[in-house]
């Protein structure tokens, strides 16, 4: 077999040409128009990995626990055969004069099966040009059938990985200034009568890999008409480079612009028929504009016939970044609905300086969990001279990086990102200030205005009732929450970096934490509120509808809109006095205790330290105050998605969408409002993906590049606090984490999930869970320690378990998957340790029983 064929070739067949070379060869030679270019054949495949020796060491390879590794390092390291280069070189020059530029995809020969999809699983590479780089690039996608996605992939689908060969498809590259995808049939099961056509501006990347929203064209196949019309909000596009390509914001004139005409929807769906019937069955086909002009790039099987085909939520795919949910996991813990990420997106919009850079988005959607993009942020910060404020500062609000764990920085130069982000910046601060004169107004009337506006809401009669109300009022108030609380942490809201550094310099770190407590007293932190107001309740000193009031908004889950408020619950308050009743300790009395100790710290300062005291209380006192504001405006912001929760459900109650409504933007929402029913086709795609997302376990805090969560959800041997895509990461059995409250206790564990598992919590046990916030506040008077495997200094369970002296370690990654219920474990705040003492059912006689916990000083 030759090593290399013309791209219309009839010997370019599923053996030689792979999948996607020999559907491209069959559209070439029906004359559809398809780029120019050649294949890359299996044989030369075959012939690399038996010169390199890499068959005869598949075997072992795939053994390891790093095989994909193992196997594309041995790609890396070996030469292509003299014979290969010639043949690929004699056919990069034939593509004309000069050196063309190409893209070369991957195509394995168990791809585009009609029973099987492999799309996305090997490599493609765009904007190619010279020799030596089109031969790197075949090398790399060779080496793509051998990722960790690939493998397992094959692994599910029954297919022995030595069956499998890769041929490269290496084509002239279209600049494209428009693409997507068509289907012949609609994906959704909408019906086969008509055409469903996705484009977006740029290259085709950012729609194939769900880093964009396209348009949706919908083309009757009949009458060949626009029978109905989708323009997204398009903000991101892909763009080429001279090393490849990137992704960049779109222009804000072209980000609701259609990127089709009519007439151009039409003269796609032409084509798209001519290719179902080349073909004999429907066609999923990927295109791209150039000129004014059509390309087809590629055409596979619609796989999934009818049924329907889950949405990708993924903006980790295509970037090389370090993310992190550690502290947006405790606000946001939940899988997100599509509405609840539509609301969470405006909020960020709203409060962050620099929401993309370089095309990278400072937040993301992975698989349906709110990560935050820390190459951003810290590619700001180096920008600006200011990373090592930044190291300091992301260790306490996002914890403290595994060892060997670096951030990549983003390709940006300082005077891009000076330009890209001053502008803004000066608008923002400007604006904060503002907003800082108005906070304590804004605060005292928050609650009656939202609840006036929940009431409204509830009230609209129509639809057109309740949209001129979210027009008019709601989305303002919205808004007006967001920016108070961008307002409020900007209030001294470095000051604890800075205190609390240089107290742990002066007494250590049991002491500075001690002497930075205090923010709950009196019920001045919101945190607090919950457990303070209960106490309060059951002494008979407030009543029902004011607690009710107060926290009926704070929750587990209160910025998922989909899911009830405490409020909501008529059994709510019952169930949390019952459960106090358990307590042998109320946080009154830890409280005090925790005054005492916090009193004698001061006074070992003073004793040391006599001339620094009271320049470091008042710079205590003033971040107390800051933290006090923001904790205060951030509850306004929890009562105010409530109101957003109170929209929905009867946008769903007017229209009679019902709850299909929160797989919607809130922008989709108003558009099924004003009486187009056509965002609610895209809900069956997006609840299969919710649901698929929901049933997985929560994804490491810490991901680095590309993740999958399916793929990482079937390993084994996977952590739960870190993942990276360029190197295998050793499993540890090792408990610890950040220290986030002194003291020592040993104790019997109770592993719990969610809270509402939290009523099985005996009193005296120590509390081992993913991660809290506010809605958990209830529970740590019942318990002696607290250990999480998400979080860090500044987290829910660290503040509060200060407050009221929990030893606590936050940010293990790994404790729920390493400790079991039952087991005897120590737990040091101080050191950030945890150890089993004695597992579950070893002892002699029998399992551990739960009781009063040992502390040690």
């Amino acid at each position: 077999m030759d090593f290399v064929l013309q791209l219309d070739s009839a010997e370019a067949t599923l053996d030689s040409a792979g999948g996607k070379g020999a559907a491209l060869a069959e559209l070439a030679r029906a004359g559809l128009p398809v780029p120019g270019g050649f294949h890359v054949t299996t044989a030369a495949y075959r012939e690399f990995v038996t010169a390199a020796g890499i068959a005869e060491h598949l075997g072992a390879d795939l053994a390891a626990p790093d095989a994909g590794a193992r196997i594309r390092a041995r790609f890396a390291q070996s030469p292509l055969p003299d014979a290969v280069r010639q043949a690929v070189g004699k056919a990069y020059a034939q593509l004309g004069d000069g050196l063309r530029t190409v893209a070369v995809r991957s195509s394995a020969t168990a791809e585009d099966l009609p029973d099987l999809s492999f799309a996305g699983q090997q490599d493609t590479y765009l904007n190619i040009r010279g020799e030596e780089a089109l031969l790197g690039a075949v090398r790399n996608c060779w080496a793509s059938l051998w990722t960790d996605r690939a493998v397992a992939y094959r692994e599910r689908a029954g297919i022995a990985h030595e069956d499998v060969s890769l041929a490269v498809v290496v084509q002239e590259l279209v600049a494209a200034d428009a693409a997507g995808v068509m289907f012949t049939v609609d994906p959704l099961g909408g019906g086969a009568d008509r055409i469903v056509v996705n484009a977006a501006w740029g290259l085709g990347e950012a729609v194939v890999s769900g880093l964009v929203t396209p348009d949706t064209v919908a083309v009757d196949r009949t009458s060949l008409t626009v029978v109905e019309e989708r323009i997204a909000a398009k903000e991101v596009m892909t763009v080429p480079t001279a090393d490849g390509t990137r992704e960049e914001p779109v222009a804000a004139d072209r980000r609701e612009a259609p990127v089709l005409s009519a007439a151009e929807a039409t003269a796609l769906a032409r084509l798209g028929l001519r290719i179902e019937q080349l073909y004999g069955d429907p066609r999923d086909v990927e295109w791209a504009r150039e000129d004014g002009e059509f390309r087809i790039l590629q055409a596979r099987p619609i796989t999934t016939g009818t049924a329907v085909r889950p949405d990708v939520w993924n903006d980790s795919l295509g970037t090389d970044s370090l993310w992190t949910s550690a502290n947006l996991g405790e606000a946001v813990p939940d899988v997100m609905t599509p509405a609840a990420w539509s609301f969470i997106k405006a909020f960020m919009g709203d409060v962050m300086v620099g929401a993309t850079l370089e095309g990278r988005p400072l937040y993301g959607n992975i698989g349906g969990r709110f990560y935050m993009n820390l190459s951003v942020t810290a590619t700001l910060a180096a920008a600006f001279g200011q990373g090592a404020k930044f190291a300091r500062a992301n260790e306490l609000v996002f914890g403290r990086l595994p060892e060997g764990v670096r951030i990549p920085l983003l390709p940006a130069s300082k005077v891009r990102v000076w330009r890209d982000t001053i502008g803004e910046a000066f608008s923002v601060v400007s604006r904060i200030r503002a907003n800082g004169k108005r906070l304590p107004e804004f605060l005292a009337g928050a609650p009656a205005r939202c609840e006036e506006l929940r009431t409204r809401v509830g009230g609209a009669t129509g639809a057109q009732e309740l949209r001129a109300l979210w027009e008019s009022e709601v989305s303002a108030y919205f808004r007006l929450c967001c920016h108070m609380l961008q307002a409020a942490t900007r209030q001294d809201g470095d000051s604890l970096v800075k205190v609390r550094g240089t107290l742990r310099d002066l007494v250590g770190e049991e002491d500075a934490d001690l002497m930075t407590t205090g923010l709950g007293d009196e019920g001045q932190l919101a945190s607090m509120g919950p457990l303070l107001g209960l106490e309060r309740l059951a002494r008979g000193e407030i009543d029902r509808d004011g607690y009710a009031r107060a926290y009926g908004h704070r929750g587990p889950h209160e910025f998922e809109v989909s899911l009830p408020r405490p409020a909501e619950d008529p059994e709510w308050i019952d169930r949390q006095l019952a459960a106090l009743g358990t307590v042998e300790e109320d946080a009154g009395l830890r409280l005090g205790r925790q005054t005492a100790a916090r009193a004698a710290a001061w006074e070992r300062c003073a004793a040391h330290h006599p001339r620094r005291v009271a320049g470091l209380r008042r710079a205590v006192d003033r971040w107390a105050a800051s933290a006090r504001l923001r904790e205060a405006a951030r509850t306004e912001v929890a009562r105010v998605f409530w109101l957003l929760r109170a929209f929905v459900l009867r946008a769903g109650e007017v229209s009679g969408a019902g709850e299909d409504l929160f797989f919607l933007s809130h922008e989709e929402i108003l558009a099924v409002l004003g009486g187009d029913r056509g965002p609610l086709a895209a809900v069956p795609a997006r609840r299969a993906a919710y649901e698929g997302y929901r049933a997985l376990p929560a994804y490491p805090t810490l991901i680095r590049g590309e993740f999958e969560p399916a793929v990482w959800a079937a390993d084994p041997d996977r952590r739960a606090d870190l993942y990276d895509a360029h190197s295998a990461v050793p499993v540890t059995d090792e408990v610890s984490g950040s220290p986030a409250s002194g003291g020592v206790v040993e104790g019997v564990a109770r592993v719990v999930a969610t809270v509402e598992e939290g009523a099985d919590i005996r009193p005296g046990e120590i509390l081992v869970t993913t991660v809290t916030n506010i809605g958990w506040t209830p529970l740590f008077t019942r318990i002696s320690a607290i250990v999480t495997d998400v979080g860090a200094n500044l987290s829910h369970a660290s503040i509060v378990a200060r407050e009221l002296g929990i030893p606590a370690v936050v940010g293990c990654g790994n404790a729920t998957t390493r400790i079991r219920t039952g087991d005897r474990i120590r737990v040091d705040g101080g050191r950030g340790t945890v150890s089993v003492v004695q597992p579950y059912g070893s002892g002699p006689d029998g399992p551990v029983a739960a009781g009063a916990p040992d502390a040690a000083a």
